[in-house]
């Protein structure tokens, strides 16, 4: 028998799956579709940063490879913005720019792990992180959360073994929403140096917590460069997602093998794109404040209107950054609900099974919802929808 390839043996991603569900289907237009399946801005960059990007596609060297790691300018850049953010030292030879997050997480991987190596990650998980270590070869090893989406560094204890190398976290949260508490990223960071391990941070949504001012002092913490590594991704702070700029934030001898990774892989991320972030950090800082003020007007509204929803057995189990995290009171799973979403409610959201391994029945209890593309009148709409849902409650025969 032919042996499967690793990508053959990894699961579908899931937006794409999710996005099949509405081929074919006429939404009216006075029903139009609400989409809260993927968690990226569908706005444009603002006007000043697309004239700065015209302008810049008018230098030769926007269409050249540039350095391995990311120019120059914006490494120092991302360097002094991150200093001061978490009220620490980081110098620019300790930043990396990436092809996007994701690109970020894979040759971050691909630096500290190799074949039957482990990796933690909490569960319900951001799916692309399982999915490279899927492809790579890594095995995760599922790290429960409380009912608070909260991951707890005693569980976490209990599951390294000889072959852990990383335990990875998301906060904000992708896809819980929650932001984790500044002790719970202390707790998980002494336990990885105590084991001589990393802790992988994942802070794309950083400039949508609501928490002023750095959300953790790992940074501060001596010798952190041993233990600590942080990604960052610049697409959802100035819209430039189709441009894929991220970053890595780490040790200085950490990113020469990331150096190797990127170099055979993409050689360099975008020029384009990296101009953009250098021009974005430069000039976009007021602009930035209005857009997570505008996020977290959202994250109200999704507060006040949640309510009518819990009435009727929903739960709310995590919000924040771009995602809420539910709890359905249906007897059907969330991955067979997820498809009559679209055909009853004109709804497209990601079922929890897409969040969680296989064997894992909370999955089928949950949806994520990404609400950064909804105003407040579309978050009425879409619990509007959601309250009119008749179908049967779980451990009922009928219809409540």
């Amino acid at each position: 028998m032919t042996q499967l390839s690793r990508t053959q043996s990894t699961f579908t991603p899931p937006v794409p799956e999710a996005k099949r569900w509405i081929e074919g289907v006429s939404f009216p237009a006075d029903r139009p579709l609400i989409n809260v399946s993927q968690a990226a801005p569908v706005d444009p960059p603002p006007a000043a940063l697309r004239r700065a990007m015209a302008e810049a596609m008018e230098q030769p060297e926007t269409h050249l490879y540039g350095p391995v790691l990311g120019l120059p300018a914006l490494r120092i850049a991302l360097a002094r913005d991150w200093s001061a953010h978490y009220d620490a030292e980081v110098s620019a030879d300790q930043v990396a720019i990436t092809a996007g997050c994701n690109q970020a997480f894979a040759a971050t991987m691909a630096a500290i792990a190799g074949e039957g190596d482990e990796v933690l990650l909490p569960t319900p998980w951001y799916f692309n992180h399982k999915m490279w270590l899927d492809m790579q070869g890594v095995r995760t090893v599922p790290l429960p959360t409380g009912d608070d989406l909260l991951p707890g560094a005693e569980d976490a204890r209990a599951l390294i073994s000889p072959k852990t190398r990383a335990i990875v976290l998301v906060s904000p949260n992708n896809p819980g929403g929650v932001e984790y508490p500044a002790e719970t990223l202390r707790a998980l960071y002494d336990l990885a140096r105590e084991y001589g391990i990393k802790l992988i941070v994942d802070e794309t949504y950083k400039d949508f917590d609501s928490r002023s001012g750095a959300p953790h002092d790992l940074l501060r913490q001596p010798g952190h460069e041993d233990t600590l590594i942080q990604l960052y991704s610049f697409s959802k702070a100035y819209r430039l997602t189709g441009h894929r700029v991220g970053a890595i934030i780490a040790a200085p001898g950490l990113l020469e093998e990331v150096e190797k990774f990127q170099d055979t892989v993409a050689i360099c991320a975008p020029q384009l794109g990296q101009i953009a972030a250098l021009w974005g950090l430069e000039n976009l800082s007021q602009w930035v404040a209005g857009e997570r003020d505008e996020i977290l007007a959202r994250r109200e509204a999704i507060t006040a209107q949640f309510p009518r929803l819990e009435a009727r057995g929903w739960r709310l189990k995590g919000l924040g950054a771009y995602f809420a995290y539910v709890e359905h009171p249906f007897a059907e799973g969330s991955d067979v609900l997820g498809r009559k979403l679209v055909h009853e409610a004109g709804i497209l959201a990601l079922p929890g099974t897409m969040f969680v391994p296989p064997e894992d029945p909370a999955g089928a209890r949950h949806f994520r919802f990404a609400f950064a593309n909804l105003d407040a009148d579309a978050i009425t709409v879409l619990f509007d929808r959601l309250d009119a849902l008749d179908w049967p409650l779980a451990g009922t025969d009928s219809p409540s």
